[in-house]
């Protein structure tokens, strides 16, 4: 580079710091606290203010709702990611994080040589089967998946994450007063009710809050639209792959997981008051380790085995998810899954899915839909096989085989709750609007067949724009890929209308209505064409009313 133009960037650079808007020191319910401010971009640069370990609520007491912080003296230095909460390694043989863990983290863009101000926000919800996760999510040299820098910068908006308490912390319950459960959804009113209360102070417009969440955390954005302590908290709402409706979302025996955990760490079964006050005395991290989620030898499809999530305790969540969808008729909800959202459960139930040399047998095919429809005694299982298999002729390729199981699995733990879940928010609805969509881009895993379509989680890369920040590790269709779906995600949360705000899309977004069932299908081509219509309704039809009306077990 000739010297003449490293001296005209550089004098570039100092000027446009010398002007960049910053929020600097900030007045919180709190207290006073001061993030950091970093420079995006060389030849256009822009700003982001960053606050790291804000706490929202109180060091949470074990098995009890998270109180309000009492606040602080002084500036409190908001630099660094806090401890998430205390939960398994991904070994399961030990914990890490905190219990002391109820913080939230902040991305503030500044474009312009003023402060930003009336933004719309977004607030992540992550996933990990209630289980696992934290508000910054996996982290490769300081790389966090959930770095919220280049979504609120592509799409102008604020984007908040937070921790809350997970498993047995998060959501053991005996299914009475005595430990009512949900503690980890009331982590998450908490933080919502927070960013209402204080995220003016950050130049967003609280009464424009987008939730959006993937996964659990897609149950928990769902559930907590429906929840009557959120109303009019939520402006707008995302879920992906993930409703209050799935399978998985709510627990309906929490008192079997409950006495489970009590009897590994020496505490009665027998009376749910003894159990649960003894449990609240045991150490925190004994009562972490006496749950796992063993993936080898299971006896069933691992999604029976997720023992601790949300509960209709009569308070939070006080009926049943599918009678509670009044309380979102004012919200905009956007939802959707990927088209194989269940390989990677799939490639836990038999794992020779993804063993291209090994053949996957009918019988295993038959014995798994029998163990799905376990809570209807199995006899569901000779139905689904027959509407599964009815298209594959006399002699099926095993690729055919394969692709039947995952999509078996995918509508049932996945894409049919939240088929139902948009027909319930539609027809709720007052100024609500809805809109479906399925995510198609095909897996990046070597290790996969080539065959295998958008496994579980593979849309978060995209959404918080990796494909533009390791740009070494992607290709420029993923690149295209990343943009479309910030485009959709962020017009969304500032117009309630992904087609319609300040970024460009590739074409119009169709609302969804219960008559035609519109969707869009989102990849790497995304055109007229990708507005689609009545999403494997066949399926749909059979999982909600075939299945749904066989007696239960």
């Amino acid at each position: 580079m000739a010297p003449w133009i490293a001296v005209t960037l550089a004098l570039a650079g100092f000027l446009a710091a010398a002007h960049a808007a910053t929020l600097g020191v900030v007045y919180t319910e709190g207290g006073f606290v001061e993030g950091s401010s970093k420079r995006s971009g060389l030849i256009s640069p822009s700003f982001v203010d960053i606050f790291q370990g804000i706490p929202f609520a109180a060091p949470p007491r074990i098995l009890e709702k998270p109180q309000r912080h009492p606040g602080w003296s002084g500036t409190l230095k908001a630099t660094k990611f806090m401890p998430r909460c205390l939960q398994l390694t991904l070994s399961m043989t030990d914990t890490r994080g905190e219990t002391d863990c109820l913080y939230l983290n902040i991305w503030v863009p500044q474009p312009n040589k003023s402060v930003s101000t009336n933004l719309p926000v977004m607030v992540w919800i992550y996933g990990g089967a209630f289980l696992l996760g934290a508000a910054e999510g996996a982290n490769v040299l300081g790389n966090y998946l959930y770095d919220g820098e280049e979504l609120a910068l592509r799409g102008n908006v604020i984007v908040v994450t937070f921790n809350y308490r997970l498993g047995p912390l998060g959501f053991l319950s005996t299914g009475d007063a005595n430990a009512p459960g949900n503690y980890g959804l009331w982590d998450q009113h908490m933080a919502i009710a927070w960013v209402k209360r204080n995220i003016a102070a950050f130049g967003g417009n609280p009464d424009n809050i987008t939730i959006f969440g993937e996964s659990a955390g897609g149950a928990s954005v769902s559930l907590q639209t429906l929840s009557p302590h959120n109303v009019g908290l939520i402006k707008r709402a995302i879920s992906q792959s993930g409703v209050a409706l799935c399978p998985w979302a709510i627990q309906q025996d929490p008192l079997f997981w409950a006495k489970q955990v009590a009897s590994k760490v020496g505490c009665p079964v027998d009376d749910t008051t003894a159990l649960a006050n003894c449990l609240r005395a045991t150490d925190p991290r004994t009562l972490t380790l006496a749950y796992k989620l063993d993936l080898t030898n299971l006896q069933y499809p691992v999604v029976h085995y997720l023992g601790f999530s949300a509960v209709i305790d009569g308070d939070f969540i006080p009926d049943d998810p599918a009678n509670l969808f009044h309380n979102a008729a004012d919200v905009d909800y956007l939802a959707g899954v990927n088209n194989m959202d269940a390989h990677m459960f799939a490639g836990v139930d038999l794992a020779v899915i993804n063993k291209p040399l090994h053949n996957l047998q009918v019988a295993e095919v038959q014995k798994l839909l029998q163990d799905l429809t376990l809570p209807k005694g199995g006899s569901g299982g000779d139905l689904a096989y027959e509407l599964y298999t009815s298209n594959w002729g006399s002699a099926p390729s095993q690729e055919q085989i394969k692709r039947t199981v995952i999509d078996a699995e995918t509508d049932f733990i996945f894409l049919v709750p939240t088929q139902e879940a948009l027909a319930l928010h539609s027809m709720n609805a007052r100024s609500g609007r809805t809109y479906s969509y399925v995510f198609s881009h095909p897996s990046r895993m070597p290790i996969y067949p080539s065959w295998v379509g958008a496994d579980h989680a593979d849309d978060l890369q995209y959404i918080f724009a990796k494909p533009f920040t390791s740009t070494l590790a992607y290709r420029p269709q993923d690149r295209d890929v990343s943009a479309t779906m910030i485009s959709y995600w962020t017009n969304f949360a500032a117009t309630g209308d992904p087609s319609q705000g300040p970024s460009a899309v590739p074409t119009t977004w169709i609302p969804y209505n219960t008559q035609y069932g519109q969707y869009l299908e989102i990849n790497n081509d995304v055109t007229y064409k990708s507005v689609k219509q009545a999403l494997r309704s066949p399926y749909v039809r059979f999982w909600v009313n075939t299945y749904r009306s066989l007696p239960n077990l």
